[in-house]
């Protein structure tokens, strides 16, 4: 894809984004069909909650560690949302709360750790440098279980997003615990191909975001590394959800095109950033190399996006 990275004050093009390409995004992003139901309020309504704060939970004969961020308008009587977000190779889930600024968004929002990998650095299950035997999938199960029992979760609005290595393993998530995690939202995925078979027991909502320029893990992808072309890894999802094969292709702003898949059982849309780099897109903090659009603002899209889609 030839996109070229047009010449625009950051300044501007954040005022820009968030009067008019954010918005834009995310009214093409929510509407297609959505769940209304109510929700089901978890086992931790009407508890006294832990505040804010770093915790940990044993699994699988390891005692994990994560970040919790609780809104300051919680209430034990009304469930919330719940959003894990899956940091990247060698960071911390510390370190993506701060650029990523998720816990902005009226949700309890976690941050798990992964387990030391490969040239010592934390990473998640389904990449070539995780740690061996480690089952992120059995610890994303064990930590909703802590966090449903202990807060007033709405259990059908349940999502997991991340950067990168996250991002990826948000993918298996997708694929293995459909049951319990309603949507997905990976930015900067690293897609590695496990050799298995994904087969969700439901559509699941996907908004993924990628730069073109991502130089850390290629738009085009790397057959060196495993690693799947972007879209190619976008269409196998629609058609685990049923869409129809060609999307509607929108710019937004200068540097971002949007696709958007119609007919599906379950959204599924893709945001591709111009010369994007391996960041989080709006963030003022270091989120990666290479260039950071600041037409919209990624935890707002994400956000909106989770907001519109419940089991």
């Amino acid at each position: 894809m030839n996109l070229a990275r047009p010449k625009i004050p950051r300044r501007t093009a954040r005022r820009v984004g968030a009067l008019l390409g954010a918005a834009a995004l995310v009214t093409a992003a929510t509407t297609l069909p959505t769940a209304t139901a109510a929700g089901t309020n978890s086992a931790g309504c009407g508890k006294q909650a832990a505040p804010s704060g770093d915790y940990t939970v044993t699994s699988g004969g390891l005692t994990r560690t994560y970040r919790l961020h609780v809104p300051d308008n919680y209430q034990s009587s009304k469930a919330k949302r719940l959003i894990l977000v899956y940091h990247g190779r060698g960071k911390t889930g510390a370190q993506t709360e701060a650029f990523s600024d998720l816990s902005k968004l009226d949700a309890i929002v976690a941050y798990p750790n992964g387990v030391i990998g490969d040239e010592n650095k934390q990473a998640w299950q389904g990449a070539p440098y995780s740690a061996e035997g480690v089952d992120d999938v059995k610890f994303t199960e064990d930590l909703l279980d802590r966090l449903e029992a202990s807060y007033c979760v709405d259990t059908d609005a349940v999502y997991a997003t991340g950067k990168s290595n996250g991002a990826g393993f948000t993918g298996i998530l997708a694929c293995r615990l459909a049951d319990r995690i309603a949507a997905i939202a990976p930015v900067s995925g690293a897609f590695y191909i496990e050799g298995t078979h994904c087969a969700p027991s439901r559509p699941v909502p996907v908004l993924d975001i990628h730069g073109t320029g991502d130089t850390t893990i290629p738009y085009g992808g790397d057959g060196q590394r495993d690693l799947p072309d972007v879209q190619t890894w976008v269409r196998d999802w629609t058609v685990r959800d049923h869409c129809d094969p060609d999307p509607k292709t929108s710019r937004i702003g200068d540097d971002v095109l949007k696709f958007t898949y119609k007919g599906c059982k379950a959204d599924v849309v893709h945001v591709a950033v111009t010369d994007g780099g391996h960041s989080w897109p709006g963030s003022d903090a270091t989120s990666g190399p290479g260039y950071v659009t600041q037409t919209f603002e990624a935890h707002e899209l994400i956000g909106a996006f989770f907001e519109a889609h419940t089991l």
